[in-house]
């Protein structure tokens, strides 16, 4: 599936180029827009000629408030309702009070709307229900300004539809260089339901349910989308064709303010870029119940991020999969109330920025990697947790390995680094702030941790939980366990017997032991131990660097002899897990 995703970013890469409100809208670029990589083996319905419009051939449909003018040979009006039953080109202006623009075509051909200046309320069904159609293609005119308005009730359901103030039951495509603000008081804004492409245009959308939903898929290609939605924000959820409910983003800013989800497929979510504001539930600062989901982004079988900047604050996880979540670019900041970043099987996180600033556990998956990345981690309880998603103390066969980057984890009350399975050190620098309390430490795995290279430093609290990496690593580390409490943001400082700086670090909160692991440790050397003091450097998330220390109080010596070294023994108290 990874191989099908790198695929989509090259096939779905566009230009748009609006010559004038009156003149083709063209879109060249595409050579092969029907390509069949985006999902699955699944074809999409967008085509080159798509963006080709003709606005001096269309034919005109003009509102006027309780009637209608057209002279279209493939236009019915009764009253305040229109009916297109003809493919072709239709310019649509003016305003209609009561009345209702319908799509009903038998000839299986595409069907053009330009929406120039066009203001339709509808108080018993949706504004504009394309009920047949090969594909309808709806153009927003430059500089117009375009509003659908429905009512909070609808007289005429079959199944339960239509259900939104824009629905289509065929293919649809929105482009263009204008506004359209949809208020969907029933239920959801735009609702279609085969697949939804999104190429540019200002879309505003206001719904008591779902904002934007593409059954099949929906697709981003650019456009400034902003939804305030009672129910899901953006959405894809085909669930009887495993190829079909994916999500794909190119580029374009989307602001997404929801009571559900904000961002949900039922298959795949693919991220390449864009500039994202999402808020989920109210967002971090309140809470969700078991039965109501309001997460940030949410792929049921894979999220995938390439780039972008990215803010979320959800009430739920900020980022969530049942499957896979792999971040291989961009720029993020999460807050959650629950987790900031969940996926059942596996987390890859590689080359990009992850600020997570609020979370219950930071990082949770079965298997967890993290490669070349800068990463801040705030949690109240795990850090980083890797499980099978037992609630265990034994090995699950999970696994977190840190290979390359930058990784600094601040938990108050959980494991900072926390793995049912094996924990692995290949490089990069880790800074931990572990707990002040039992029975929660810095560091806890059920397999073996192994450190080959990088900079270890965790502070935690000193109980036989508390656990030194393994004997089988590959670079030497100490455990220091101090005889009593070092209050928060007092100075541990680590140096040689010829006075050369190794480590001078700050705790944010109360600790009682230190595990540190460098390349600058070595055999046969001897370090010594101060506590206290001050330091005339900078300090970057508890670590000092680039000055001088002085005034601490000496506190122990050791020789480095083997693999680990262990200084003092554990303190009594609760040792296990309750």
């Amino acid at each position: 599936m990874k191989k099908i995703f790198f695929l989509i970013t090259s096939a779905l890469i566009l230009l748009i180029i609006a010559v004038s409100c009156e003149k083709d809208y063209i879109r060249t670029d595409k050579e092969n827009a029907d390509d069949d990589t985006v999902a699955g083996d699944v074809d999409i319905h967008e085509d080159t000629l798509d963006y080709i419009i003709d606005s001096a051939g269309a034919d005109y449909i003009i509102l006027n408030g309780n009637s209608i003018v057209t002279s279209a040979t493939g236009v019915t009006v009764s009253g305040s309702k229109v009916t297109i039953v003809a493919s072709g080109t239709y310019k649509i202006t003016g305003s209609l009070i009561n009345g209702q623009l319908i799509v009903n075509t038998e000839d299986n051909e595409t069907v053009r709307m330009i929406l120039d200046g066009v203001n339709i309320t509808c108080l018993t069904g949706p504004p504009v229900y394309v009920s047949k159609a090969g594909k309808v293609i709806v153009f927003i005119a430059d500089s117009a300004e375009n509003f659908l308005t429905d009512g909070t009730s609808y007289t005429e359901l079959v199944d339960g539809e239509p259900n939104a103030a824009l629905f289509s039951k065929a293919d649809m495509t929105i482009y263009g260089n204008g506004s359209l603000t949809i208020n969907g008081n029933y239920k959801d804004g735009i609702s279609c339901k085969d697949g939804l492409i999104i190429t540019s245009g200002t879309i505003i959308v206001n719904a008591a349910d779902d904002g934007i939903r593409g059954k099949d898929y929906l697709i981003v290609h650019g456009g400034n989308i902003t939804v305030n939605s009672g129910g899901d924000g953006l959405k894809a959820d085909n669930t009887d064709n495993t190829s079909l409910g994916y999500i794909n983003i190119e580029t374009g800013t989307i602001n997404l303010t929801s009571g559900g989800d904000a961002l949900v497929a039922q298959n795949n979510i693919l991220i390449n870029g864009g500039l994202f504001d999402i808020t989920s539930g109210g967002g971090s600062s309140r809470t969700t119940t078991a039965s109501v989901s309001a997460k940030g982004i949410k792929g049921l079988a894979n999220v995938l991020i390439n780039g972008g900047s990215i803010r979320v604050s959800s009430a739920d996880d900020a980022l969530h999969s049942n499957s896979n979540i792999t971040i291989s670019g961009g720029d993020l900041t999460l807050s959650s109330s629950d987790d900031g970043i969940h996926a059942d099987a596996r987390v890859i996180i590689n080359n990009c920025v992850l600020n997570i600033t609020k979370s219950y556990e930071g990082i949770e998956s079965k298997n967890i990697t993290v490669e070349n990345s800068m990463i801040s981690l705030i949690s109240g309880d795990d850090g980083f947790n890797a499980t099978a998603g037992a609630a265990t103390e034994m090995n699950d066969n999970s696994c977190l390995s840190i290979n390359s980057g930058y990784v600094y984890v601040n938990a108050s009350t959980g494991d900072a680094l926390d793995c049912n399975g094996n924990l692995y050190i290949n490089g990069g620098n880790v800074i931990v702030h572990g707990p002040a309390s039992q029975p929660e430490v810095g560091m806890d795995y059920n397999g073996v941790c192994n450190i080959s290279g990088g900079t270890l430093v965790i502070s935690g609290i000193n109980s036989n939980m508390t656990q030194a990496p393994s004997a089988s690593s590959t670079q030497y580390a100490v455990l220091i366990r101090f005889t009593s409490t070092l209050s928060a943001n007092t100075i541990v400082h680590i140096e040689d017997s010829d006075g050369s700086e190794v480590l001078t670090f700050a705790p944010v909160r109360s600790y009682q032991s230190v595990i540190f692991s460098s390349p600058l440790l070595e055999s046969g050397v001897t370090y010594n131990i101060y506590t206290g003091g001050g330091y005339s450097g900078a300090s970057t998330d508890g670590i000092y660097s680039g000055g001088t220390y002085t005034g601490g109080t000496f506190y122990k010596s050791f020789t480095i002899s083997g693999i680990i070294t262990t200084i003092g023994s554990a303190s009594s108290g609760p040792g296990g897990r309750p």
